[in-house]
């Protein structure tokens, strides 16, 4: 027997429970997920570091986080389920002029993007946050309070749930096995457990939306990129309330995760795979860098077990790609978050809402994110890449 859904969105993590969330708080619930694993979560949502920041370097990129910050704040009062929010701040270090240069010159970009209380903080006041920070080399830096961490498993349930009781179904172990487009236009999805008629679908395949988007013959510059995360055993020689830190001299961060504090580091080989299987090796890298920085951080003992790897999906120029695939009418994009779906993940679900409904996004000026500027040469530089 052949369904019909209004609108079909593939993957059903935390960016294809949003667009779910959003487009049943407007109305439009004949909506289907489809999920090919048993269970949500699964990809990289489950694996998700959790920050959630509005300093970054791009407008588009600011005003995403403010607006998906604010749907965090207000979580369970939207959902009924708490995303977890913790304002404990980002704290960006800079041990170089020029690294001092590019904060202040994001800081006034924030500003002037509607950033509240994002502030240049001095040598002292970064010791007085963390103590334990070696300083010798540090010039300064800066620190927004709103900046923090959510659960990204419970913000994906809290979508998911509140779109299913407006009426959204999920379909999970199903598996996509091809689009029917008719005249240019999407017709129908094929799935493991039937076809369903509908006029739209929403690629949130995270990861594999390459594969997916090559099903309606659109070429998308997304590629599965491997990160790893070491997560210490409790560690209480660092204060309580730490925000997430950040080393600019190279890459390294860490924020506290429960007792223990989690290490994370951007090697710079690239590894594009779908491989998720944690390399021991890594921990000697990171713990390397952690306590170069934070001398105290060699006391903290590592279970391999209790780390991780998750795959980041990245584009040309580390910025989401959403909107409607060129070409194929009733097909949208919301792909390629380089590491900031979660966090964008509200933006993310606002902006695909409006696009499937209204031919246009309403609430944030989404046009810089299309797939189309790659072949434009407009491409967007986000400089702060985690």
């Amino acid at each position: 027997m052949t369904e019909t859904a209004d609108v079909v969105i593939v993957g059903g993590g935390i960016v294809g429970a949003s667009v779910a969330y959003h487009l049943s708080e407007a109305g439009c619930t004949n909506v289907l997920i489809v999920e090919r694993e048993s269970q949500q979560g699964t990809g990289s949502t489950g694996k998700s570091a959790g920050g959630v920041r509005a300093q970054f370097a791009t407008p588009i990129n600011i005003q995403m986080s403010i607006f998906s910050i604010d749907v965090f704040s207000r979580f369970e009062d939207l959902t009924g389920h708490t995303a977890q929010y913790r304002p404990h701040g980002y704290l960006f270090i800079a041990t170089s002029p020029k690294h001092l240069v590019y904060l202040k010159a994001n800081r006034a970009l924030q500003i002037q993007n509607g950033l509240k209380g994002v502030e240049e903080v001095s040598r002292d006041e970064i010791v007085e946050i963390l103590p334990q920070v070696r300083s010798d080399d540090i010039l300064g830096g800066t620190f927004c309070p709103t900046d923090g961490f959510v659960d990204p498993y419970s913000v994906m349930v809290g979508f998911t749930a509140k779109a299913r009781q407006r009426g959204v179904r999920l379909w999970l172990g199903t598996e996509v096995t091809g689009i029917d487009l008719e005249g240019g236009r999407v017709r129908a999805v094929n799935t493991s457990r039937g076809r369903v008629e509908t006029r739209a679908v929403v690629n949130a395949a995270g990861a594999w939306a390459g594969p997916l988007a090559k099903l309606v013959g659109v070429d998308l510059p997304v590629k599965p990129l491997k990160r790893q995360i070491v997560n210490t055993e409790p560690f209480d020689l660092v204060p309580q309330r730490l925000p997430m830190v950040i080393d600019m001299s190279n890459g390294f961060h860490f924020r506290r995760e429960g007792t223990c504090i989690m290490l994370l580091w951007p090697e710079p080989e690239e590894r594009f795979e779908y491989d998720t299987n944690f390399d021991r090796e890594f921990i000697e890298k990171v713990l390397i860098r952690a306590v170069n920085r934070v001398p105290c951080f060699e006391e903290a003992q590592v279970n391999p077990r209790r780390c991780w790897a998750g795959l980041y999906e990245v584009t040309p120029d580390h910025h989401a790609i959403i909107g409607k695939a060129p070409g194929v009418e009733g097909f949208y994009l919301a792909n390629g978050f380089s590491g900031h779906g979660v966090m964008h993940s509200p933006a993310t679900g606002k902006i695909v809402s409006e696009l499937v409904l209204y031919g246009e996004a309403r609430t944030l000026d989404a046009r810089p994110l299309r797939l189309e500027r790659f072949a434009e040469g407009r491409l967007l530089e986000e400089t702060a890449v985690l």
